[in-house]
């Protein structure tokens, strides 16, 4: 499970390691997209990214559904307010 503070030029991650109850911290530069790529295509298994919806995003929801991951979309307003997620279908 991972959530992901996106930002146009970086993303700020916060990943749970379902088995050991590990959180890793990490910060990747989209400067260097095939390294964002890399990271998510060497995680193991499908994993489960949050991100608040952002207009900048669609090149890394694409990239996310290409490698299998699970995209969940947040709108910030209603997840302040009601504490809900939206799925990306």
């Amino acid at each position: 499970m991972i959530g992901c503070d996106f930002h146009p030029s970086y993303e700020q991650i916060a990943m749970l390691d379902s088995v050991t109850g590990e959180i890793e911290e990490k910060a990747l530069s989209h400067e260097r997209k095939e390294e964002v790529r890399a990271f998510y295509a060497g995680l193991q298994g499908p994993a489960r990214v949050g991100i608040e919806a952002s207009g900048q995003s669609q090149w890394f929801e694409r990239m996310l559904g290409e490698l299998g991951q699970e995209v969940w979309i947040g709108d910030a307003t209603r997840l302040g307010q009601k504490g809900t997620r939206q799925r990306a279908g």
